[in-house]
């Protein structure tokens, strides 16, 4: 631990005194951001991937010019971490940091502002430091009531996700209270975990994961089993959950304009069928995704058919 007295006001000194007081903390280890923590913060644990953070911060160039500081313009700043939103070094510092932590990180131009700069800020290919104080974090919210909240533990590949009726494989653990109750490989369509007694916030999260990415979703009870428990599980009504969820693999689901119109013919009766069996179960989400399979897929032939008219 180190306060600003520690560090000196000249320009060449400052990375060397980082580099003897603080620690690498770039996954390359190419001494890209260095952090020297001036206060600690609370044991507990750490910010996750996706997460919303809420930090204070003053960026400074090397000669101790202030060029952007929250904290005169008394304003706190939130993003989701990990989520290519902020600076490398934002991203990289903030995760390493603790609820209440105040860091100092000397950061490299590719970590920072580049070969580019900041006009009439920052100079081209300029090191710089940021005073970073972790205010507070929370999970990454996927419905507007705050019903699922996500915690990435490990980040996923690429950028393409399950859609609605992807066949997923998925490694769930599931606690209530603190029990486990639920440790499995399974394997279900997206919209229809319900057939594999799968929550329906695990169902509605899979359209948000990459393959191989492991999450914690904390879920509200109306997105957990709901009023009725899932006596299987020995879980009763009303309880909240907890699910980590592990996205092994998964097939996609072919588009509505994908297929010819054979291929919808004979999807519709079926999908029908499984849509009004859930609306019957007062499963209503799972009706819902459904039913949107064949809309979707006759809209889109209505306007194909429509646009080749007009042709």
């Amino acid at each position: 631990m180190t306060t600003d007295q520690d560090l000196p006001l000249d320009s060449q000194a400052v990375p060397a005194t980082f580099v003897s007081k603080g620690i690498d903390i770039t996954p390359k280890k190419d001494q890209g951001v260095i952090k020297v923590v001036k206060r600690q913060g609370q044991n507990g644990d750490r910010p996750m991937i996706g997460d919303k953070v809420t930090v204070h911060y003053t960026g400074r160039l090397l000669t101790g010019k202030t060029f952007d500081s929250s904290r005169e313009r008394k304003e706190s700043f939130s993003f989701n971490v990990g989520k290519g939103q902020v600076l490398k070094a934002w991203d990289i510092g903030v995760l390493s940091m603790q609820r209440g932590e105040v860091s100092m990180l000397l950061c490299k131009p590719e970590y920072a502002y580049g070969c580019a700069g900041n006009p009439d800020k920052i100079p081209p290919n300029s090191t710089v430091i940021f005073e970073m104080e972790l205010l507070n974090f929370e999970g990454e919210l996927l419905t507007d009531d705050g019903g699922i909240m996500r915690r990435i533990k490990v980040r996923g590949d690429g950028f393409v996700s399950p859609n609605d009726g992807a066949t997923v494989h998925v490694h769930l653990e599931g606690k209530c209270d603190g029990q486990l109750f639920d440790c499995r490989d399974v394997s279900f369509s997206v919209g229809e975990g319900e057939d594999k007694s799968i929550p329906l916030g695990v169902d509605r999260a899979m359209d948000k994961m990459q393959k191989g990415e492991c999450c914690v979703l904390l879920l509200q009870p109306k997105y957990g089993f709901g009023s009725e428990g899932q006596p299987e599980f020995k879980i009763g009504p009303d309880k909240e959950l907890e699910y980590e969820v592990t996205l092994k693999d998964f097939q996609r689901a072919q588009e509505s304009w994908e297929m010819d119109l054979k291929e919808k013919l004979d999807l519709s009766p079926g999908v029908k069928h499984k849509g009004n069996q859930y609306f019957k179960n007062g499963h209503y989400y799972q009706a819902v995704v459904q039913y949107q399979r064949i809309i979707r897929g006759w809209r889109w032939s209505a306007e194909v058919a429509s646009s080749s008219t007009k042709g």
